[in-house]
């Protein structure tokens, strides 16, 4: 038999010095844990797919070739080029021109091509002043909804979203001294 006074209870962890470093009460490893719940559901309602949500929407592939025309033919040229795309040039040019395409440090995605086509208002694009692309909160790029057929849109989405290319991520360097 053992003798219980040599029993050693080990509830105490040791740290990297050789101390001995004593554990959290119990009321503050609940606290964390309960926290640890808490947030991970915040997390999972975050996720949560209401009637809004773009949770089943997709469209049917386009062809980028029909979307070039589509692109001349509504005159898009007027005020948008094409990153490294030759396109005729426009029958009105005004003066300035927003560059579509070209290197991006995100995705061009999908649903960002199609919102700023039919809701050219929802967002601005960056680096013009704000006189150039709106008027009193409103884009000057015309709306094309009643216009644009559902394949043109399709078509057009698929030719615009092969011209961008995502930069590879580059990192800091951060010299030894």
């Amino acid at each position: 038999m053992s003798n219980p006074a040599r029993r050693i209870q080990c509830s105490a962890t040791i740290d990297v010095s050789g101390h001995r470093a004593s554990r959290p009460p119990l009321v503050i490893r609940k606290l964390l844990c309960i926290v640890s719940v808490l947030v991970f559901a915040l997390y999972l309602a975050g996720c949560n797919q209401g009637p809004d949500s773009p949770r089943g929407f997709s469209l049917p592939e386009g062809s980028a070739e029909a979307g070039k025309q589509v692109f001349v033919e509504l005159q898009c040229t007027s005020c948008h080029k094409v990153a490294q795309v030759e396109l005729p040039a426009p029958e009105i040019a005004l003066d300035m021109l927003i560059v579509l395409g070209g290197q991006r440090a995100s995705h061009m995605t999908y649903g960002e091509l199609v919102t700023s086509i039919i809701n050219p208002s929802h967002k601005f694009i960056r680096g013009h002043s704000r006189e150039a692309v709106q008027k009193e909160g409103v884009s000057k790029m015309p709306l094309y909804n009643d216009v644009m057929t559902v394949s043109q849109l399709i078509n057009l989405v698929t030719f615009l979203q092969q011209q961008y290319e995502v930069l590879p991520y580059q990192t800091t360097y951060y010299p030894y001294f």
